[in-house]
């Protein structure tokens, strides 16, 4: 694995799955970020690999959602999860800024938030082996082809996040967009480590939308569009 964080660090130096669209941040976003955010941020200046129990106060299964939006569907899963500690990572400060207030809200305490590139943490700050769940829920699609290479979901983050996973952890991929649905895929049968789970049938790469994930935003977008939404998900074996 050393390689191919290698790689990903060369990568990611010159091609971001991201762009820093700041926007409007409302005062009471402001405010969260200010105030909030200090307490439950990852700070990968501090011992690396992050000791989860140390970061949480406790001992549970550990989810992370890479690219939370607004933060709608963190609150939710964690909410209806109290027992699972969740780590958000997003880099869009109005969104950390709007789950940190519905956390606040619902005076949830088992969400710690990366207001970075979550490649960063998964690479620098996350143990081997260590991580139940990792959710990547409409990632930017990059429809342009000459902007594909900017997409998130590449051979070597496969291979990063496969090798965060627990033995029988689940990587769960959610889009609307059928092109990357099929790239990813692609992507990650082609993981050595990773397995298809939750299929509807055996001609199908698909699979239901699970309990746990709640509808998000872009998701109620995309469906207003009349887009399929692709559920892929793949276990570590």
């Amino acid at each position: 694995m050393a390689n191919s964080e290698n790689n990903i660090d060369e990568m990611r130096r010159t091609v971001r799955s991201f762009v820093r669209r700041e926007g409007r941040i409302t005062k009471g976003q402001k405010r969260a970020v200010t105030e909030l955010l200090p307490a439950l941020e990852i700070d990968l200046d501090q011992t690396l690999p992050i000791d989860m129990n140390a970061l949480f106060g406790r001992d549970r299964p550990v989810t992370i959602e890479i690219g939370f939006g607004d933060g709608g569907a963190l609150v939710a899963m964690a909410g209806a999860e109290p027992e699972v500690n969740f780590i958000g990572a997003e880099v869009y400060r109005p969104g950390v800024g709007k789950m940190l207030l519905g956390l606040e809200e619902q005076a949830l305490t088992n969400v710690r938030v990366f207001a970075d590139d979550a490649t960063a943490l998964l690479a620098q700050g996350i143990a081997e082996q260590s991580v139940d769940r990792i959710l990547v829920y409409f990632p930017d699609p990059w429809p342009k082809k000459r902007h594909l290479k900017r997409r998130l979901i590449q051979a070597d983050f496969a291979e990063l996040v496969a090798n965060r996973l627990k033995p029988d952890g689940v990587l769960h991929v959610a889009t609307d967009i059928e092109s990357y649905a099929e790239q990813v895929i692609e992507i990650l049968e082609a993981c050595d480590v990773l397995t298809n789970s939750l299929a509807n049938t055996v001609d199908s790469p698909y699979s239901p939308r699970p309990l746990w994930r709640p509808e998000t935003k872009y998701e109620r977008r995309g469906t207003r569009l009349g887009h399929s939404v692709f559920d892929i998900i793949y276990r570590r074996r």
